[in-house]
């Protein structure tokens, strides 16, 4: 008889964490498994908690309730923990006084896994100068150098806090090619704090939204899309809809239904016109839930590891 292999450890595992800045609640009741060796878009407006979870996964922060495991570990601050975790946030943090020669340098030093030749060559390949301060370069090439130096760290996981917000379009193509790259060198987790979907829907395959400091919706992104649909139709109430399928979003004129809902069943009425959904009109669909009643558990983890 054949052993049963053990589970791939997650990258990321979350039961009921919360984190509390006075009465103020940054991330709450907030339970999902990250996969290992995927690419994993972190979605949500302003507030929402995206920037508070990754800060708790690199132990910047520590948990108001609940637990985060990490690579299967809590999350410490220690230097063997850091040494797994790359992590780039919102201002792509770099020393302004110091040349891009001298922070390949200086990551040597203090990083046990360095690859300073495949960071060295990665910027070569952009055509940016290593004599120049960091201070000087654009948006656009500090946001390399610092994905360049992050990956170079030969990490387990990579988190990136917003690092296409300032970048201009060409730039962020670049940016996005230089992640893809990095993923498909080695088996590597990378979360992606981004409002940008359309980028991210270029280059994630998993998806985990967040509102309200909660989880709106978790998992692999072809499955979240096979079990949304837009339909449009007579004008019905949402009573009308069957019980397998949960209307999210709809709107009216005097004639006509459009509606998103979640269904794992095929629509079988023939006066709906069924559209598949972009992932756009599906986190939009989740995000314009949040000042309504609560989603019920088994509906937002819909999708996501147990």
């Amino acid at each position: 008889m054949s052993a049963v292999p053990a589970p791939e450890t997650p990258a990321l595992w979350a039961e009921s964490l919360g984190k509390r800045y006075g009465k103020v609640w940054g991330l709450r009741d907030c339970s999902l498994t990250i996969p290992a060796a995927r690419i994993v878009g972190l979605v949500g407006a302003n507030g929402a908690g995206k920037t508070t979870l990754l800060n708790l996964a690199v132990g910047l922060l520590s948990p108001t309730t609940g637990s985060i495991r990490v690579l299967g570990d809590v999350p410490s601050g220690s230097a063997e923990q850091l040494a797994r975790i790359g992590f780039v946030g919102q201002a792509s943090p770099l020393y302004d006084g110091m040349t891009v020669a001298d922070h390949v340098g200086f990551g040597k030093r203090l990083n046990p896994r360095w690859n300073g030749k495949a960071a060295s060559e990665r910027l070569e390949r952009l055509g940016i100068d290593f004599a120049r301060k960091t201070g000087s370069l654009s948006g656009g090439q500090r946001a390399q150098v610092a994905l360049a130096l992050a990956v170079a760290k030969q990490p387990d996981l990579l988190l990136l806090d917003e690092p296409l917000a300032s970048l201009d379009p060409l730039a962020r193509r670049e940016f996005l090619q230089s992640l893809m790259e990095a993923a498909a060198e080695r088996e590597l987790a990378i979360v992606l704090s981004s409002h940008l979907l359309v980028d991210l829907e270029r280059v994630c395959d998993h998806l985990v939204v967040l509102s309200g400091g909660e989880v709106r919706l978790a998992g692999d992104v072809d499955d979240l899309l096979a079990t949304h649909r837009t339909l449009v139709g007579p004008r019905r109430s949402p009573d009308a809809f069957p019980s397998n399928q949960t209307v999210l979003v709809e709107s009216h004129t005097d004639r006509q239904t459009t509606a998103v809902v979640r269904t794992e069943a095929p629509v079988l009425d023939p006066a709906w016109q069924v559209l598949e959904i972009g992932l756009e009109d599906l986190v939009l669909a989740y995000l314009g839930l949040a000042a309504s009643d609560p989603l019920p558990k088994a509906l937002r983890a819909v999708g996501s590891a147990p």
